[in-house]
């Protein structure tokens, strides 16, 4: 029997979109070692930008599958939820692909790792872009959690900030206006 997650608490809202990376000072291009091996060195700094709840386990985790050998990039555990969280780097734009290879980890995760007491393991793909639709129709009704979370190696310049600062207030006062509440309701 697992133990339940911290009431009202899902996995989409516990984990970050997107995450700002900026401290780990990337060149302009790098590759998928280059991040995993930049993010450990500042583990410190990407735990914190993770949140309060996430505990590491590790990088690199083996998996067999028949004949094939896989790697989970950065595996850690998340307090609240009481669960995995298996985590796939990538650095282009998230692809269907990356779903599927995903559900693989988790399921494996699921039956060879989860310890007696907790709950199904969580996967994230944080990846350089994500397109909203294909992200939705890879990752909608899949039997286990999978969420694409973007990254930014540095911060959007104040000009875009301010931009959605006040698009955001815009859309609130309108909402408000129109006998709206604050709250949002997810489908």
């Amino acid at each position: 029997q697992p133990a339940p997650a911290e009431p009202n608490v899902l996995p989409e809202q516990a984990i970050r979109d997107p995450f700002i990376l900026e401290f780990l000072n990337l060149k302009d291009e790098y590759s998928e070692s280059d991040l995993e091996d930049a993010l450990l060195s500042h583990l410190m700094d990407f735990m914190l930008e993770l949140g309060d709840d996430f505990a590491f386990v590790g990088r690199q985790r083996r998996l067999r599958i028949d004949d094939s050998w896989f790697r989970v990039d950065l595996l850690f555990f998340h307090r609240r939820l009481r669960c995995l969280l298996l985590v796939d780097l990538k650095v282009g734009k998230f692809g269907y692909a990356d779903a599927g290879q995903m559900n693989m980890y988790l399921n494996y995760a699921k039956e060879h790792w989860t310890m007696p007491g907790e709950n199904p393991p969580v996967g994230l793909v944080l990846c350089a872009g994500k397109g909203a639709g294909e992200a939705h129709y890879a990752l909608t009704g899949l039997p286990n959690t999978i969420m694409a979370s973007e990254y930014k190696v540095q911060l959007p310049d104040e000009k875009l900030l301010t931009d959605e600062l006040i698009r955001s207030q815009t859309m609130l006062e309108t909402q408000l206006t129109r006998g709206g509440s604050l709250t949002t309701e997810k489908n």
